[in-house]
């Protein structure tokens, strides 16, 4: 099948321009940064929106809408004052391998930081999601996700105490709490998911360094041993310009 324009398949059909071939001007000006982008690479700076605008012969206010949209999308970062090109996004597989695992698989260091680990009684609405009994004692922890130190999301846990008695005292907080798990003879046995964009609440987009109308990439997972007992309950908050998401489907 021909493409028109040489454009890839996984672009969008006809690179987004509308049938009617009226072209919004932000759009033309996000075109053509966006070409500038490629040529500079990774890490590269790129110019101020005043001289954008001078070299493209467009009105800076066209230029910052331009610039705004490749942040959202994760093709440009902020830094400092400035504003350099961002390298491609983390793939993280849709399936019960860690989030270690995935950032491992792309030559990224993995890493976390601890917010808060406390434990209380397991109120209705996790009762009802998880089969784990009203009233029972369960864990939360809360914990920042990194990529080679940058801060990329935010993930609680929700786990019963019986399952996982001395979590408080020899879990190493950033390490991977599935790989402990398996060390203990809990394995997975399968898990529902929901996948949702998001835009984070002001405490998730201080913690994780995001502007609040970044949007995010939610996922929701319970999860069960082998036995089928609920082992975990776990909201992962991940930035939508930093992150996609993959899976493999059969007929």
């Amino acid at each position: 099948m021909d493409y028109p324009n040489n454009q890839a398949p996984g672009a969008p059909v006809r690179s987004g321009i509308p049938e009617h071939g009226r072209i919004p001007k932000y759009y033309a000006a996000k075109a053509r940064i966006d070409q500038l982008i490629r040529e500079l690479g990774e890490g590269s700076a790129i110019p101020t929106e005043r001289d954008l605008s001078e070299k493209y012969g467009i009105a800076r206010e066209t230029v910052r809408q331009a610039l705004r949209e490749l942040v959202l999308e994760g093709r440009l970062r902020r830094q400092g004052r400035g504003t350099v090109v961002a390298g491609p996004k983390l793939e993280q597989p849709l399936s019960l391998a860690s989030y270690t695992e995935g950032v491992r698989r792309q030559g990224r260091t993995p890493g976390r930081t601890l917010v808060t680990l406390d434990r209380f009684p397991c109120p209705d609405p996790l009762a009802a999601e998880t089969g784990l009994e009203r009233g029972e004692p369960v864990w939360h922890l809360e914990r920042l996700l990194l990529a080679d130190d940058e801060r990329v999301g935010l993930e609680s846990t929700y786990v019963a105490v019986a399952r996982v008695p001395h979590l408080d005292t020899d879990f190493e907080p950033d390490s991977s709490f599935y790989g402990y798990l398996h060390d203990r003879g809990i394995a997975f046995g399968d898990a529902d998911e929901r996948i949702e964009t998001v835009l984070a609440t002001p405490r998730e987009a201080l913690l994780v360094g995001t502007p609040p109308a970044l949007p995010m990439l939610l996922i929701h997972r319970v999860s069960r041993d082998t036995g089928g007992r609920p082992l975990e309950r776990v909201r992962s908050l991940y930035r939508g310009d930093r992150f996609s998401f993959t899976t493999h489907l059969r007929g």
